[in-house]
């Protein structure tokens, strides 16, 4: 049984005469103790489709299940004891200030009626956890933002939960403490079998630690599938603006007047192959890289490059078989790559 099945999932919003349709018409499955990534641009509708998941937003059409029930058909009563297995973490922490770390931890699971001893234990073993044992007696005021998060997590795992949602966790962080705190929730996967959803407009967090993705763009789901897939071969334009990245866009010189642009990754077997070079020598024609980079995905080391054809059609063709026969996963570029 999957952990969570969405089915049609709509949403609609009416602000003054207008209706917002938020989601329309989303489907998809997160396996049991998968890292599943939803991606999307700001406004596709990624946080809507979180708060979904746990009927923090009650969906105008469609079902979401958990565990094979349907929230729709709960009590309220019911739903608080479903959300009870489900933990959630944010962007901004959402911390209680007046409060230490471990008394931020020990609040949640207080509010389950544990004792004040028992809850005070469970909530060492989890600051342990999250590598943050000698911090206890802190207050939010005194912590990094790294340290924060990890407080965080630390009171999302403290009612047990089997599902993990994650809505930004990582964007107000610095890359290095980033790459820290997505190693946790990815150590925490694996000891707890915790089901995770991340929900991130960053590509590189999705390729981090994620096996499943599915892309949002203006409410729809666009492409779904193993990370590798899509990384090495998007199809759809959100999947392919979100790979570029805008943050390291590279803008060609006026002077090169490329024909096509094409976007190449490297597999395992190709990586260590001087495979430009050999075009050239071949073909005798330039090919421009406008592009190279290197990506994690899936623990993996991938290469990715774009590269700008010359004029000849028929040439075009001929460097572009000779890529896939080199073992190279080979898709167009746009024009903002």
């Amino acid at each position: 049984m999957s952990a969570i099945e969405i089915k049609n999932l709509t949403k609609q919003f009416i602000l003054g005469q207008d209706t917002v349709k938020a989601l329309d018409n989303v489907s998809l499955t997160v396996e049991k103790g998968d890292i599943f990534g939803i991606i999307g641009m700001s406004g596709a509708g990624k946080s809507t489709l979180v708060r979904s998941i746990n009927f923090l937003e009650r969906p105008t059409d469609g079902k979401v299940l958990i565990d094979g029930i349907d929230l729709g058909t709960l009590s309220e009563k019911e739903l608080r004891k479903i959300r009870s297995g489900i933990g959630m973490i944010f962007q901004n922490f959402n911390l209680l200030e007046q409060k230490n770390v471990i008394d931020n931890v020990c609040f949640r699971i207080r509010l389950r009626g544990v004792k004040r001893k028992d809850a005070r234990n469970k909530a060492k073993e989890l600051l342990e956890l999250v590598g943050l044992a000698e911090k206890e007696k802190a207050y939010p005021a005194q912590l990094s933002g790294g340290q924060k998060q990890r407080v965080a997590i630390a009171r999302a795992l403290a009612t047990d939960p089997q599902i993990l949602l994650c809505d930004e966790a990582t964007s107000a962080l610095d890359p290095q403490t980033t790459a820290g705190v997505l190693g946790l929730i990815k150590e925490i996967n694996e000891k707890l079998g915790i089901t995770v959803v991340v929900i991130t407009h960053q590509m590189s967090v999705v390729t981090d630690i994620c096996s499943h993705v599915a892309i949002i763009d203006s409410g729809r789901l666009v492409e779904q599938g193993f990370v590798d897939d899509i990384f090495r071969a998007p199809k759809s334009s959100a999947a392919k603006e979100l790979l570029s990245g805008k943050q390291t866009v590279y803008t060609p010189a006026k002077t090169l007047k490329e024909a096509r642009r094409i976007r190449i990754v490297f597999r395992e077997n190709s990586a260590f192959e001087p495979v430009i070079a050999n075009l050239i020598l071949k073909f005798q024609a330039p090919v421009n890289i406008l592009k190279a980079d290197t990506k994690n995905v899936g623990g993996k080391a991938v290469g990715e490059m774009i590269l700008g054809l010359p004029d000849d059609v028929r040439l075009q063709e001929d460097i572009i078989d000779e890529l896939k026969k080199a073992g190279l996963s080979v898709t167009e570029a746009g024009d903002n790559e």
